[in-house]
């Protein structure tokens, strides 16, 4: 970051020194960190390589200046440092702790020197980074002081206006300010003494940055500020007294000010599942200010210091429970001399369940430990995991099934021609890319089946063979198949041949295809009917005697169930391969279809002699749906003579009933007069032929 000021040689020197004297006096680190810092302007001037850092200074100062240089490179990557998933990146590059603590001074001292400078661009990049990467860090590691600084110069930097006025209004009454504080705390100290309450008060100002933040969140000027002021008072007692103690003081500071009930907490009953206890209340003060009161006892301050809540965390700044824990290791450390000389053997292992990924635009994204290219495609979108080939990773080409190393930036490389395989389930590590890719898998399953069929049946239109339904199910059945989905997969694979489905159709039927050995297709003479061949297919079917052509009667014919003609109805008969004739209704949907293609099939058909026979009719009937209208229709049915009931299925759904009649009649004479009738029972709407 640096590089944006184009710092001198002989600057960057300066600003090393006053970064080892922040490492030093606040921090209290020394030896290897201090040299190790000294060292980085020669490094970058090129007057010392990596390599010989080791040789020279030894493995630890080596470390930790390679652990700057991953760093380094990360931001090479212009990511965005906003993302939660660059701090954890950050923390899992840094492999030594004390290359954190050292970017922390460094941001310290490089925001103290940039005051002056003309490249605002890069200023409150700076600023930006410092607010939300590296103060929140340096308030979980307890460097308060550092903390405050990096947030004030960093509103200062972004906020020029705001933290002048604010300053100004803070340095304008700070010596009354003190004086306040100092006048609320001795009454409150002299009130918890005379009830036997061992406590310690700290009072102070909040920082500028937090008094505009609050300005801020309740859009209200300076003067608005509620807790301007600050006090907390921390309870030494044994456990088991806690709660009642913390109590009394609340109720002994409540009975002194004023309290505003819209501003208690009570995370004490209930403590913040981050394990955050304290009592929060804020009280009208001498001079009708007002004073934000923390009331919480040493065990409570100190875990809300040291570890689960620390205090930029429970502001809304989410963090990790591994993080914690750890960061809150590192700062009992700090605080410890004889821990100092553990910061040398200390090394990261935080993160080891997870990878950091970067995008070619700098976008930064988490996987787990084990994902490959292929989980990475999928992250993105559902069609570059499809097509996906391979990724190109520093330059170089890897395959999908490459595994994901922290700070990688990847490129998906891809095919028009790939598509997913099962296989692909045994690459991928995240449930989001097995998902998409077993979604890909059934569309692909589907259409190769659509393929598939469409296939067999241009096979069988081919062979002038009529498909039919009834024997296919048969056909897929004995053919080892249990899903029909599976036998056309089998067909679209290759692993089924064509040919020996149709032998197997032709087998069931019990007749035999006679096929021409070049495959071409029959002429329309074949299927032309002569006296002969229809005398042959004389058979009387009741009293119910279809003439075909030349009024020849008694011909074999089964009636069409697309359409289900019944005697009366306008007809023709469309003679099919193995010589019958099936009979359909001149209004049947598949009509012009069959007229469009085998116009010479077609032969014109009409009833002839009296209806006898009962034909199986299905109605469609639509209506509101009232209280007994079921009944009315069943009971017009019931009462017609020489009328079949067959089944009955009625769906409501709003108000409204439909549903389907099946019954069996003689004609469409009398099917006419039922539907007249059903027409006419109050609150039917519709009733149509099916």
């Amino acid at each position: 970051m640096a590089e944006k000021f184009a710092f001198t040689y002989e600057e960057r020197k300066r600003m090393a020194s006053q970064t080892a004297e922040i490492l030093t006096e606040e921090i209290g680190l020394k030896g290897d960190a201090i040299q190790a810092v000294q060292l980085i302007p020669e490094l970058e001037a090129g007057n010392i390589a990596l390599e010989e850092v080791e040789q020279k200074y030894g493995e630890s100062v080596s470390r930790i200046l390679h652990g700057l240089k991953r760093i380094e490179q990360l931001y090479d990557k212009n990511p965005a440092v906003e993302s939660e998933n660059f701090r954890n990146l950050l923390l899992s590059f840094a492999e030594d702790m004390r290359v954190i603590l050292i970017m922390i001074a460094y941001r310290v001292n490089l925001m103290r020197q940039i005051r002056d400078t003309e490249n605002v661009e890069a200023k409150l990049e700076v600023s930006q980074e410092a607010a939300y990467l590296y103060a929140p860090l340096a308030h979980k590691l307890g460097l308060y002081k550092l903390k405050s600084e990096l947030e004030d110069l960093s509103l200062k930097y972004m906020e020029h206006d705001a933290y002048y006025h604010i300053r100004e209004k803070l340095s304008a009454t700070k010596a009354a300010r003190d004086a306040y504080i100092d006048r609320f705390i001795k009454p409150v100290e002299q009130k918890m003494m005379a009830a036997g309450i061992r406590c310690h008060i700290k009072g102070r100002t909040k920082s500028i940055h937090s008094i505009w933040q609050k300005m801020q969140k309740q859009k209200c000027p300076f003067e608005g500020v509620y807790d301007l002021f600050a006090i907390r008072i921390i309870i030494d007692c044994p456990l088991e007294q806690e709660k009642m103690q913390c109590w009394q003081a609340y109720s002994i500071i409540t009975d002194m000010y004023q309290p505003n009930p819209k501003r208690l907490r009570d995370w004490l009953s209930v403590p913040k599942s981050n394990g955050y206890e304290s009592l929060h209340i804020t009280v009208l003060g001498p001079e009708q200010k007002w004073v934000e009161v923390q009331i919480r006892t040493e065990r409570m301050d100190e875990i809300a210091e040291r570890g689960v809540a620390a205090h930029w965390r429970y502001k809304g700044v989410k963090g990790e429970t591994g993080l914690d824990e750890w960061l809150t290791n590192i700062r009992t450390m700090l605080e410890h001399a004889d821990g100092l000389d553990a910061m040398d053997q200390f090394k990261m292992e935080l993160y080891e369940d997870e990878v950091f990924v970067f995008t070619p635009a700098g976008d930064l994204w988490k996987f787990p430990l084990g994902a490959t290219v292929l989980d990475f495609a999928y992250h993105i979108h559902s069609k570059l995991g499809n097509q996906c080939t391979g990724g190109r990773i520093g330059g170089k080409v890897v395959p999908i099934r490459y595994e994901l190393k922290s700070g990688d930036q990847v490129e998906i490389l891809t095919s028009a021609n790939q598509k997913p395989r099962q296989e692909w389930l045994n690459i991928v590590k995240t449930s989001r890319a097995k998902s998409k890719i077993r979604l890909a898998l059934k569309e692909t399953q589907v259409k190769d089946g659509l393929f598939a069929k469409e296939m067999l049946e241009r096979k069988f239109r081919n062979r002038k063979i009529e498909q039919d339904d009834s024997i296919m199910f048969n056909v897929i059945r004995k053919m080892g198949y249990k899903e029909v989905s599976d036998f056309y997969k089998a067909i679209a694979d290759g692993v089924l041949d064509t040919n020996d489905v149709l032998d197997k159709f032709l087998e069931l039927r019990g007749k035999e295809a006679v096929v021409t050995g070049d495959n071409q297709a029959r002429s329309a003479s074949e299927f032309e009917l002569d006296e002969s061949k229809i005398a042959g297919l004389n058979q009387q079917v009741n009293d119910d005697v279809l003439v075909i052509d030349r009024n020849l009667k008694g011909l074999d014919y089964q009636l069409a169930k697309c359409c289900s003609p019944i005697y009366g109805d306008d007809v023709f008969g469309f003679v099919t391969v193995n010589g019958g004739i099936k009979i359909h209704r001149c209004d049947c949907p598949n009509a012009p279809e069959l007229r469009r293609r085998f116009g010479y099939r077609i032969v014109k058909a009409k009833w002839s002699g009296k209806g006898s026979s009962q034909y199986s009719i299905a109605l469609r009937v639509i209506g509101n749906d009232d209280i007994g209208i079921v009944n009315n229709l069943t009971s017009i049915i019931s009462k017609e003579e020489k009328l079949v009931l067959r089944s009955i299925n009625i769906d409501s759904h709003d108000g409204l009933f439909s549903g389907n009649i099946v019954v069996m009649l003689e004609d469409t004479s009398r099917l006419e007069a039922l539907i007249k009738k059903l027409r006419t029972v109050k609150g039917v709407k519709q009733v149509d032929r099916i």
